[in-house]
């Protein structure tokens, strides 16, 4: 199992290039994949053109105050488990999971607990998955999930995003979370970078791996609602990803992109 995570504050196109992420294995890789959604503003599902069914935060929220009467002479844990199930999303292409909000008062640690016993469990049975995380990676902080092979940090090309990915990376530190690889990925690229941005960007250690090109076109189909599933194949951002995601599958590492 290969599990590639997208983080990156708000505005970025973190959650279309995870979109993107999860077409392009689709359709250039037979395996499973298994795309959740961590971003605690629930709108993966929107852009892969499919139906939420349910949240983990609502289920555990429901656990949480479902002390007795569970149905059927359920254990707690044989709830929650059939709960997420009813609640992924399968697809011929790719299942879908939502993390949604993050816990409210009180405790939660039994229910996080199992959370993560039985969300590896799922995830074990899929060669890739695929998060579109939150720039506060809170899930990563409440281990909900456990490891991360390629961490793709989405900026775009201003000294203000630039910013925003390097406290993502300090916060990776802090957390002593298991992520492998962490890269810089670009998004909304116009032209040649501004030298103070390329500075910058060598600043935060983060290796650059992929310039996305603005793309009006695909601006459009957004602001239209179509789904990724309408995005060219000849598109510069398709091509973009797919390149970045060949190195990954297959090289491990991807080509650094000079800044």
């Amino acid at each position: 199992m290969r599990t590639i995570a997208v983080a990156g504050k708000g505005g970025t196109g973190k959650t279309t290039v995870a979109a993107l992420i999860v077409r392009c294995l689709s359709e250039h890789d037979t395996k499973s994949i298994l795309a959740v959604d961590a971003d605690s503003n629930v709108n993966l599902n929107d852009v892969l053109g499919v139906t939420l069914n349910e949240t983990i935060g609502n289920i555990r929220e429901e656990m949480k105050d479902r002390v007795s009467g569970l149905p059927g002479g359920m254990t707690k844990p044989q709830f929650l488990e059939y709960k997420i199930h009813a609640g992924l999303v399968e697809t011929a292409r790719f299942d879908l999971i939502a993390m949604g909000r993050p816990e409210g008062p009180g405790c939660y640690c039994y229910a996080n607990n199992l959370l993560r016993e039985i969300l590896d469990t799922l995830s074990a049975n899929y060669a890739h998955v695929v998060i579109d995380n939150e720039a506060g990676l809170e899930h990563l902080s409440r281990r909900t999930t456990q490891r991360i092979d390629d961490l793709l940090v989405v900026s775009d090309p201003s000294p203000r995003g630039i910013r925003a990915a390097a406290r993502i990376s300090r916060l990776l530190k802090e957390l002593d979370s298991r992520v492998d690889q962490k890269f810089l990925v670009l998004n909304r690229v116009r032209g040649p970078l501004p030298g103070s941005v390329s500075s910058l960007i060598r600043e935060t250690g983060l290796d650059l791996v992929a310039s996305v090109p603005e793309d009006d076109h695909l601006l459009r189909m957004d602001q239209e609602g179509h789904s990724i599933w309408d995005v060219p194949t000849d598109s510069p951002v398709y091509r973009t990803i797919h390149r970045l995601l060949n190195d990954l599958t297959n090289d491990g590492k991807p080509r650094e992109v000079s800044p």
